[in-house]
């Protein structure tokens, strides 16, 4: 029934439970779940959860704020990585102004190397942009990379709209059911359902009611039934809509 298009079981937070949490999953409708990197051991330990469960498919990439040791020759992991059966995007990669853990040139300049990787390799990205939107569009409308998510989307509708015609989904999550998520409910309520994407970004940015607390894909419920409400129809509709977009897009 659901998609989880994100999600990081790689995280120590899941260190206690991961197996047992890992295993309930489709006992509790979640079909498909992506785990996204952030870098190069997180992409590998998805690498071997995909290989552990079949419902388990990965991402390999490097996020703006893991950019210590990158270099040409982790750009070449990461394309060893993406070769793998169950890898099916570049993630999760873009552009984070909010803390500037890097320099904002270092952070594009590696920003498009890996868009670069998933052009010649022809498989979607998975875009992260916080506080970045007009440099993050500009950049992947440049690079001519056409076939992605914008993870946790937390930019304009018009902005939204704009990457709905270049070919990539919105990527809606926990944030949705905050009570300031004024812009984030408009984005739902005008994208049309079969460009979204819905995400849980365990284990943080859990919906109310669970707010707070660490999160997991079986939280997707809550976001589901809040976009549902927005848009006016059932969640087994939703459910099953977001579920045809991430099976249309990853695979």
């Amino acid at each position: 029934m659901y998609f989880e298009s994100h999600a990081h079981y790689d995280d120590e937070q899941f260190q206690q439970d991961r197996q047992t949490l890992l295993q309930c999953l489709p006992q509790c409708g979640i079909d498909f779940v992506i785990n996204s990197g952030s870098d190069l051991k997180s992409s590998y330990i998805g690498k071997e959860l995909s290989e552990q469960y079949d419902y388990i498919y990965f991402a390999a990439g490097v996020h703006p704020h893991e950019l210590y040791d990158i270099n040409e020759n982790v750009i070449q992991q990461i394309r060893q990585l993406a070769e793998h059966k169950k890898c099916v995007a570049i993630g999760e990669i873009g552009l984070d102004y909010h803390y500037d853990t890097f320099p904002r040139e270092i952070q594009k300049y590696w920003f498009e190397k890996q868009l670069l990787l998933s052009k010649s390799l022809h498989i979607p990205v998975i875009i992260h942009s916080r506080e970045a939107s007009q440099d993050c569009f500009d950049i992947i409308k440049k690079s001519g990379v056409e076939k992605g998510v914008i993870h946790c989307y937390s930019g304009s509708l018009e902005m939204a709209e704009e990457y709905v015609k270049m070919g990539f989904l919105i990527g809606i999550g926990g944030v949705l059911t905050f009570p300031n998520a004024k812009k984030l409910v408009e984005v739902a309520k005008k994208i049309s359902l079969e460009h979204i994407l819905i995400e849980t970004d365990s284990p943080y940015l859990s919906p109310v009611p669970n707010r707070g607390k660490r999160n997991d894909s079986r939280n997707l419920e809550f976001i589901v039934k809040k976009l549902a409400e927005i848009k006016g129809g059932s969640p087994t509709d939703v459910a099953n809509a977001t579920l045809e977009n991430g099976k249309k897009l990853f695979f």
